[in-house]
């Protein structure tokens, strides 16, 4: 089945879909300027496939190819609307970048930056858990090592999804990794610790005294960082970086991240890396797109715009 996708504009696929260019085949990749992943819809879940076509960054058109995978009915009507979503939602498809590239004018570094990136949206994730336990694996180590984790825990850990010979992994359900062992954790490259922390919070939703998905639509992200860090193994980095990716609040900044403030010292102070106080002062001018703005500069650094 084929269905579409209208991103508001302005809006670039390759751009934007590149961050899963160096993904795992089995869990989600962009190869060829097509983005291959899996996506449940109700009680089932369908490989998709993802291209842009028929329009540009003022007129963006996704078309959204829908595999059979594991149903023998046909895809339905309903099940297609809902794979339409969660595909949106993943690419931050209703994200005003219009607003942003505005509100960031007077600053002549992110006004240049985002002239080249012009177009480029950050990925979401489907749900806060995702978020979370993605964070948590984040702490202290390389952006790439902690991709190549996560990715090792979804094959673990996730529900197979099958096309003929093709087979893709959803993201696991709390259910599976509350029951995960430390020696199935250690497998996945995690330390014993961080499985803990995964498997604590994984519990606490599969036993109904913790709800993530709460917080989805939460006006007020401050106290979702604080309610957050109540739980064990999640700091106030941990919190914002979920808030960034689940929840799309644009204005959370992350000021204590060393990458962000390598990249705002490499961009507004010669190079000269930056604390968080500083970075804070500086991402002011920023207004309610801090975060949205920090990922403008990683995003440059990694591309070597300078």
């Amino acid at each position: 089945m084929q269905t579409r996708i209208l991103p508001v504009p302005p809006y670039d696929f390759s751009l934007s879909a590149a961050i899963f260019a160096t993904g795992d085949p089995q869990v989600r990749i962009f190869r060829d300027c097509i983005l291959y992943l899996a996506v449940a819809a109700g009680n089932r879940a369908f490989p998709v496939e993802v291209t842009g076509s028929g329009g540009s960054s003022g007129k963006p058109v996704l078309s959204v190819a829908i595999r059979s995978g594991e149903a023998v009915p046909p895809v339905s009507r309903i099940e297609a609307a809902e794979v339409r979503r969660r595909i949106g939602h993943i690419l931050n498809a209703d994200l005003d970048l219009g607003k942003f590239y505005r509100d960031i004018a007077p600053d002549p570094v992110l006004s240049r930056i985002s002239g080249v990136l012009s177009g480029l949206k950050p990925p979401r994730t489907l749900t806060v858990f995702e978020a979370l336990v993605e964070s948590v694996i984040e702490q202290q180590i390389a952006i790439q090592v902690a991709r190549r984790l996560v990715q090792q825990l979804v094959r673990k850990f996730g529900r197979p999804v099958t096309s003929g010979s093709d087979v893709f992994f959803l993201f696991p359900e709390p259910k599976a990794l509350a029951v995960a062992s430390d020696e199935e954790y250690r497998s996945c490259g995690l330390s014993v610790r961080k499985g803990e922390y995964i498997r604590d919070i994984a519990a606490r939703i599969v036993g109904g005294t913790l709800d993530l998905e709460r917080y989805q639509g939460r006006p007020d992200p401050d106290q979702v960082i604080e309610e957050l860090c109540e739980l064990r193994g999640v700091g106030k980095w941990t919190a914002e970086f979920t808030v960034l990716r689940a929840l799309g609040n644009m204005g959370t900044f992350p000021a204590d991240d060393l990458g962000i403030r390598r990249v705002i010292g490499t961009y507004y102070r010669r190079g000269r890396v930056v604390d968080s106080g500083e970075a804070r002062k500086i991402a002011e001018a920023w207004g309610p797109w801090k975060g949205l703005a920090a990922f403008y500069l990683l995003t440059a650094e990694a591309n070597d715009i300078l």
